[in-house]
């Protein structure tokens, strides 16, 4: 069954908890993480703590659990929710405190919810999904996982309304990533994403392509991707913790390529898959 926790305490989702002087609640003040869970497995957790970590740090939260804690919490988690296939969200906020700008002296808040892992429907994986293009206006510090989301939720709820689900941000006439993504670009047998910056999150899925691609011996080039550049690819996908390696096949109502999932995307997928089984 889907549990919560706070602070110590296992709940279930329904009960009121979130108390009214909560940072995260009124100022976005935290970082989140989001993990996959097969078959019980969880699937490079050690990375997304490390990556919890550091946004914890960034931000200067006063933490003081290590990746250690961290996992065996994560762990217990999964067990006593009992769901095999599950996602799990773990959130640290600056705690509870009378509201003002300046950091309070109290303890850190850690939530978590574990609930059933949904997953990209198989026809519309084997289909494509559409996107769009939007104007990347994020604040500079975008490779924190911070709580701070409305720019995001705004570009992605467009790209809804336009039957898409996806917006590749760009900034400068570049592609920067999507909303809740990271994005790739396929040209001549050759993978291009993002360099790694403070301007995009640094994906644990794009962590995984890029040693599968190395395992494939398949190019992987971390450049800076053009607007033009994007619209004349071969295959262009997205990955994430939620939609692991997702071809897209139109862009602003665009074919890309021929407008199916391309042999790279479909291979990267492939063996992704069996990375994750060979886990199990």
């Amino acid at each position: 069954m889907s549990i919560g926790y706070i602070n110590g305490k296992y709940i279930s989702l329904d009960e009121t908890v979130i108390p009214i002087d909560e940072r995260g609640h009124q100022f976005g003040d935290g970082v989140y993480e989001v993990i996959r869970f097969y078959a019980g497995q969880p699937f490079m957790l050690d990375e997304h703590i490390e990556r919890l970590i550091n946004s914890s740090y960034a931000i200067k939260l006063p933490i003081t659990d290590d990746l250690d804690s961290f996992r065996k919490l994560i762990m217990e988690a999964v067990q006593k929710a009992g769901i095999s296939d599950c996602n799990v969200y773990i959130q640290i906020t600056r705690g509870i405190a009378t509201r003002n700008h300046l950091f309070p002296n109290v303890p850190v808040s850690i939530t978590m919810t574990v609930r059933p892992a949904k997953t990209i429907d198989k026809d519309e994986r084997a289909k494509g999904v559409f996107a769009i293009t939007r104007d990347d206006e994020r604040w500079a510090n975008c490779y924190i996982k911070s709580l701070n989301l409305l720019p995001n939720i705004l570009a992605k709820q467009e790209a809804e309304d336009q039957g898409c689900f996806e917006a590749i941000l760009l900034k400068e006439g570049f592609v920067t990533e999507g909303t809740s993504s990271n994005v790739y670009v396929v040209k001549d047998g050759k993978v291009y994403t993002t360099p790694l910056s403070k301007q995009i999150l640094p994906g644990i899925t794009r962590m995984a392509v890029k040693q599968i691609a190395e395992k494939l011996e398949i190019s992987f080039i971390e450049q800076h991707v053009s607007q033009e550049e994007l619209m004349e690819a071969d295959e262009v996908f997205v990955t994430s913790t939620t939609a692991e390696i997702l071809p897209v096949v139109k862009i602003n109502k665009c074919a890309v390529g021929n407008g199916i999932p391309g042999e790279i995307t479909t291979t990267l997928y492939e063996e992704f898959c069996r990375t994750i089984e060979n886990q199990k």
